[in-house]
């Protein structure tokens, strides 16, 4: 199982900057997962692209179809955000150096990959990479 953030799900259905090697990887794995909360994240970036213009109402509709179609075949397996899910995040928060800079929602991601037992989380977002590891996960970005 390959484990995204949202911002690799997002490559998977925009097309951005990397796409096409996210898309690779993701024709590659055996099961794509990730936190439930990228599903929110998906629609919000998604949301960010008709605002700034990349997007048309009628392709923002296309794109949402198709992910909750992939949603339907199962590509996709959502962890849930669980209480001890966020008390983890917590607890890993609490503990980390002054100098890593981490938003509330990666801490989330972070936490949920270990605790389904994976070892890397890909992702392109750098503030998320260099805390993976206190986490006890490697960060890796294919871009």
């Amino acid at each position: 199982m390959i484990y995204f953030d949202s911002a690799y799900i997002a490559k998977c259905y925009l097309n951005e900057s990397g796409a096409e090697r996210v898309r690779e990887l993701a024709r590659t794995a055996d099961g794509l997962v990730s936190c439930q909360i990228a599903r929110v994240e998906l629609f919000a970036t998604v949301h960010r692209h008709l605002r700034e213009g990349h997007l048309k109402t009628r392709h923002l509709r296309q794109v949402l179809k198709q992910f909750e179609g992939d949603e339907n075949e199962g590509i996709w397996q959502w962890f849930p955000v669980t209480p001890s899910l966020v008390t983890e995040a917590c607890r890993r928060l609490q503990t980390l150096p002054a100098t890593v800079l981490i938003r509330a929602v990666d801490a989330l991601h972070l936490a949920c990959a270990r605790a389904e037992g994976l070892s890397e989380i890909y992702t392109s977002d750098r503030h998320m990479i260099a805390a993976a590891s206190y986490f006890e996960l490697e960060g890796r970005n294919l871009l």
